[in-house]
């Protein structure tokens, strides 16, 4: 229940990050001041006090660290054993085969040498 939670904290900082990005004025936008347009004394503009959308960026990406943070905390913690897959695998057992010793060969079968054939025709 708490991972998802955390979960779906995760998820909705990051749209509101992103959110909050895309909102905010670019420093670049005032650039032309300097050319005569403003009365800026930069060329990027006068940085004054941080925006609202500027601290709200900051802490959600803290919330976001931190969040990130306990969620891979929870993920290490509920690890079991250590170790890859493979080594989790139990062996397949070998199957052996059953040698029949010479001693205890069948009686009906004969090598060639002791075969009762005729002896060769001498023609």
């Amino acid at each position: 229940m708490l991972i998802s939670a955390l979960l779906v904290l995760h998820v909705i900082v990051a749209i509101v990050i992103i959110v909050a990005v895309l909102l905010q004025q670019g420093q670049g936008a005032n650039a032309g001041a300097a050319f005569g347009a403003g009365s800026s004394g930069t060329v990027f503009g006068a940085r004054g006090a941080a925006s609202f959308l500027s601290r709200l960026t900051a802490v959600l990406a803290a919330v976001f660290m931190l969040n990130s943070t306990a969620l891979a905390w929870i993920a290490a913690r509920d690890v079991g054993e250590p170790g890859s897959l493979l080594e989790r695998i139990e062996p397949v057992p070998q199957l052996q085969e059953e040698l029949v010793p010479e001693d205890e060969e069948d009686e009906n079968e004969r090598d060639e040498d002791e075969l009762d054939l005729p002896p060769p025709d001498s023609h």
